[in-house]
């Protein structure tokens, strides 16, 4: 089996970079970075990666920066890793300066080819891990992924994203150098899918990331159904983009329940692997409204629906196709849905059960990075 590697900086990755030469050249300003120790010891004991060092070291060798000055301390930080049963099996050190850009330099591949191009290793399943801009241009000339640590305090989250996205890369920004969350992302994986449903009646697009934080892009042609499709994304914190394209000419009925349908499958394809999730989740008030929403992603759709409403239509949107909407997302979620809401005010009620939707989906998604315990006396879900 091709193995996956990460591809791993040190000086601010593993050990405090140390201003203002960046040079870690006397063992005075040696500090590593809280928490590393344990969970690179975890990722190197419980996760199949390869673990490589790559790193740039900027006149390494001349009179500003001896190598009498520099090994000493690489030594160190190596025996120390190996110390607590990390080892990695290759350090690649560039010594040229960034004027130079030479190809061994990062983000040049000139010190990895062994890696490209070689069926021994799944490249396009590895990841590149570092603080730096130059860390994710590595892993775009690379192919392979990116884990940006931002600890630039001028260099904030949205604009790594953006950078990253301008380079076209699969890029996980993390706020900080917190290895706790490293080791979760790497263990449990990122759960992000991207699904089209494409039918005569609908054209529908949806990107759904299931450790998001609630950033929402929707656009279906309903108002108050956009609204309601936000309220998942939202309290769900769940980052969520729809983009439907129904015959509205005719009436609503498509757009709404291929929408429901299309965003199940999207579930069903960004859980389909339910180690160390909670399962079950619920529950909600609003106002004079009561909603009950009771979900388990178990793998067997069922709907379970007590509420009516006295209203035709809220919005453009009839209330009767609300039921079709979470009769459609079971179905294709292949979860159990068991949904209860009273009150006086329908634009209440409607919300309260959409709001109630997201907090229990975000309740039933949740992990525990440490267990990889299936919640299934049958042992498959």
């Amino acid at each position: 089996m091709a193995k996956r590697v990460l591809f791993i900086d040190r000086d601010g990755t593993l050990i405090y970079e140390a201003p203002p030469t960046y040079q870690l050249d006397s063992f005075d300003k040696l500090t590593f970075y809280p928490k590393m120790f344990e969970y690179m010891g975890r990722i190197a004991r419980e996760l199949d990666y390869e673990l490589v060092m790559v790193t740039n070291q900027d006149g390494l060798g001349t009179v500003s920066f001896p190598e009498d000055t520099f090994w000493p301390l690489q030594n160190l930080v190596m025996k120390s890793l190996e110390g607590e049963g990390i080892f990695f099996n290759a350090v690649h050190i560039d010594k040229s300066y960034p004027h130079e850009q030479l190809p061994t330099r990062k983000p040049g591949t000139g010190m990895l080819t062994q890696y490209l191009d070689n069926p021994d290793y799944d490249v396009a399943n590895s990841f590149v891990i570092g603080d730096r801009i130059t860390d994710v241009q590595l892993a775009k000339n690379m192919g392979c992924k990116a884990i940006w640590l931002n600890l630039d305090p001028g260099l904030g989250g949205a604009e790594i994203k953006d950078q990253a996205e301008a380079l076209r890369q699969d890029t996980v920004a993390l706020e900080s150098t917190d290895w706790a969350e490293i080791y979760s992302f790497l263990k449990l994986g990122l759960r992000q899918v991207v699904h089209e449903r494409n039918t005569n009646e609908t054209k529908i697009k949806v990107a759904v990331n299931m450790d998001g934080s609630g950033k929402s892009s929707i656009s279906t042609g309903l108002g108050f159904f956009d609204h309601m499709l936000d309220q998942i994304a939202r309290h769900g914190k769940i980052d969520l983009s729809i983009e439907t394209h129904g015959d509205l000419h005719i009436d609503e009925h498509h757009t709404i329940e291929d929408t429901a349908l299309a965003l199940g499958e999207a579930f069903a394809k960004a859980l389909a692997d339910k180690r160390g999730m909670e399962r079950y989740g619920f529950a909600l008030p609003m106002d004079e409204a009561d909603a009950k929403v009771l979900i388990d992603f178990g793998g067997r759709n069922w709907l379970v629906w007590n509420t009516s409403f006295k209203r035709e239509k809220i919005g453009e949107m009839p209330t009767e196709m609300f039921f079709h909407f979470f009769k459609s997302f079971s179905d294709a979620a292949r979860c159990n849905l068991n949904i209860e809401c009273k009150g006086e005010n329908e634009h209440h009620k409607i919300e309260a059960i959409f709001k109630a939707f997201a907090k229990a989906i975000r309740m039933a998604v949740k992990r525990d990075p440490i267990s990889n315990y299936l919640p299934s006396t049958k042992g498959v879900l």
